[in-house]
């Protein structure tokens, strides 16, 4: 319906009508039609870019009425501008919780606002984070393949055996992205491209290096590898992933150019890129999907009122 309206607005006419309202009866002084194509629209006082009146329209319906987006019976909007949800640019059908402090925090597994939502999928999962780590650990034993790292045993045996029959029937597995980056580099889509090569099937793992990244909102100045490692200073006060709790953590992406070594996000919001796996314990904060199908019971997204979920 919302479509049908924007549509009509924008290719039909629009009428003008002059009139006042006396006992109840409308009085039409005057009518004019004309297309609104053919109309300058003198936006100076009304905030508005468009300088036509078709695109006034365009503006003024994305006010009325901003995109949303349904998960788990809930509508969130979209915005651009501001913390909150993004649509994805890179790959469609993505959203990602962007800014220093977005209404993105969730209790799973009886953790109350233990957790915050890192995405929401083209299939309507939710990819979480722990915003606490579960404890060192070391990446890999031997090697640095997460296909047989020690850390997704750890983490899809002893850490998820030890979650509450409730949260194990909310968890889906999913596909995750394991393929090696270029350290420094200054080009996200690349990256992400790069990330996307390799896939691993499982439960729980570790947030991405370019999902780090998009969860940014300051895309000018932390909007690529190279950039956040550049302004991390800044990059950490535009992105909510950094938790001064926890010191250096790993993520699930590796370093193509050094041996395929795991990076490291520090507490201050930089990468690491020479911690072996093998041989450094460090800060596991996990990652996992949501069904589609859970339900968000209450909640409005904030620390203090988590989204809950069954």
């Amino acid at each position: 319906m919302k479509e049908k309206t924007k549509q009509f607005l924008k290719k039909y006419l629009i009428g003008f009508i002059l009139g006042v309202v006396s006992a109840g009866v409308v009085i039409v002084y005057a009518e004019t039609y004309f297309p609104s194509n053919d109309v300058t629209y003198d936006n100076t006082e009304s905030g508005l870019t468009s300088t036509n009146v078709q695109g006034a329209i365009d503006e003024l319906y994305g006010v009325c009425f901003p995109p949303k987006v349904d998960f788990g019976d809930i509508e969130v909007p979209v915005v651009d501008d501001e913390d909150g949800l993004y649509e994805d640019e890179y790959e469609d059908g993505r959203y990602f919780y962007k800014g220093a402090d977005p209404n993105n925090y969730i209790t799973f597994n009886n953790e109350e606002a233990g957790w915050r939502i890192i995405s929401i999928e083209p299939d309507k999962t939710i990819k979480i984070m722990r915003i606490e780590s579960l404890g060192n650990q070391y990446w890999a034993r031997s090697g640095n393949n997460w296909e047989n790292a020690s850390l997704n045993t750890y983490l899809n045996s002893t850490y998820y055996n030890g979650l509450n029959s409730i949260a194990k029937s909310q968890i889906v597995t999913s596909n995750f992205s394991i393929g090696a980056v270029k350290f420094g580099n200054s080009n996200l889509a690349e990256q992400i491209n790069d990330e996307n090569e390799a896939k691993w099937n499982g439960k729980v793992a570790l947030v991405t290096a370019s999902e780090y990244i998009r969860s940014n909102s300051n895309k000018s100045s932390c909007g690529s590898f190279s950039l956040n490692n550049e302004n991390y200073s800044t990059c950490i006060n535009t992105g909510w992933m950094n938790t001064t709790s926890v010191s250096r953590w790993w993520t699930l992406s590796l370093r193509v150019d050094y041996d395929t070594t795991p990076l490291v996000l520090s507490s201050e919001g930089y990468f690491y890129g020479d911690f072996s796996g093998q041989y450094f314990n460090l800060a596991v904060r996990p990652t996992l999907y949501l069904s589609k199908d859970i339900k968000i019971t209450g909640g409005t997204g904030t620390e203090s009122d988590p989204y809950t979920i069954n």
